[in-house]
């Protein structure tokens, strides 16, 4: 029941605005893939699961990150979620979207997580960033 009120409020949130989507995938020793919205100028609210483990060990996360500084090359980012299922707790994100080629598309990240719950620790990935209709 949690997963799909996650799930409900999530979806229900990012169709409300219209702007660009974005899909990552970060790789760390929990991969995960991701999926936001961004929505304005500042937020960036992003759903995230977990990837290459079982549907039994399969993390599911809702962070909203605020965009500190931006610009066509780059995004610095801080944010706040929370993650249900496997390793359950509050996530507290920070980290950097680079887009260094000319098509601003297709780019790069870099993460830091900080995971307090059941099982503390401090996450790091990078990955890669896909943005749908960049104008």
């Amino acid at each position: 029941m949690k997963k799909l009120l996650f799930l409900f409020f999530f979806l229900g949130s990012v169709t409300l605005a219209q702007a660009q989507w974005t899909t990552a995938f970060h790789i760390s020793n929990r991969p995960f893939a991701a999926v936001n919205k961004q929505l304005g100028e500042k937020w960036l609210p992003e759903f995230r699961v977990d990837v290459d483990n079982s549907f039994e060990y399969t993390g599911l996360e809702l962070v909203v990150n605020y965009l500190f500084i931006q610009n066509d090359t780059y995004q610095f980012y801080g944010g706040l979620g929370a993650r249900v299922n496997y390793f359950s707790g509050i996530v507290i994100p920070a980290g950097l979207n680079i887009y260094p080629f000319e098509n601003k598309n297709f780019g790069f990240q870099m993460e830091l997580s900080g995971i307090v719950g059941e099982l503390s620790y401090l996450r790091g990935s990078t990955g890669i960033r896909y943005r749908f209709n960049k104008n």
